[in-house]
């Protein structure tokens, strides 16, 4: 009889001590199922931050570039209409002949009056790229700061540069438009004193031939990098 309740006694502790076990397991599983949930969303919480972090600075970054490649296409067809209309101007002022005086000084008028809405809204464009380029930096690593610095400063310098040729080609057709055919003299010259505006044409003139050495000088240093992580 006694033997009897021993052993049902083990049995019974033997049960209570498997039914603990069992139950401490399930405890423990879901409380590890609990940690191991709370840490999913934590770092899916992270990874989406991080993802949408990326997408917003390549956003920014590709229209940044975008309205920088514009500025610059703009300034480069502001250029070459400059640069012809200052050739036309000088060939225009040395000519001999009435008829081609004539064709030089029309074509010097028609290429500083292309030139300058090319500068216009080049200008725009560098100040536009600026600001993109000013959130860029609300988005990027640490690794970037450096460059996208860079990228405004250089945007700085290029609304600077359209600027300074906007008003060169508006004093070029100032002169060109002046000049006039001397029949006594058989040459070019002018109807009125454009003395003060030959001395702010000059000056501007000089303003850019310093800039566009800052300008490059960016140029290259931008260039120097090549170190863009592929995750962006």
């Amino acid at each position: 009889m006694a033997r009897e309740f021993d052993r049902n006694m083990f049995v019974m502790l033997f049960a209570i001590m498997i039914g603990a076990i069992v139950i401490t397991y399930f405890a423990a599983d879901l409380i590890g199922s609990g940690k191991i949930q709370d840490l999913t969303s934590q770092y899916e919480g992270e990874i989406s931050s991080v993802k949408s972090e990326n997408e917003n600075f390549t956003s920014s970054f590709i229209k940044s570039t975008v309205i920088l490649d514009q500025a610059r296409e703009d300034r480069a067809f502001g250029n070459y209409h400059f640069d012809l209309g200052l050739i036309w101007y000088q060939s225009a002022l040395a000519e001999r002949n009435i008829t081609y005086f004539k064709q030089y000084k029309q074509r010097g008028i028609d290429n500083c009056t292309n030139a300058m809405p090319k500068y216009y809204y080049s200008h725009l464009n560098f100040d536009d790229s600026k600001e993109y380029f000013n959130q860029t930096i609300a988005f990027a690593s640490k690794n970037y700061l450096e460059v996208l610095d860079l990228y405004v400063k250089l945007t700085e310098s290029g609304a600077k540069l359209t600027t300074l040729r906007y008003d060169a080609s508006r004093y070029l057709l100032y002169l060109i438009e002046n000049l006039t055919w001397d029949p006594i003299n058989n040459n070019a010259t002018f109807l009125e004193n454009v003395s003060e505006i030959m001395v702010l044409f000059a000056g501007v003139m000089a303003e850019y031939q310093a800039e566009i050495g800052n300008y490059e000088d960016i140029q290259d240093e931008i260039d120097e990098y090549e170190f863009f992580e592929e995750i962006r």
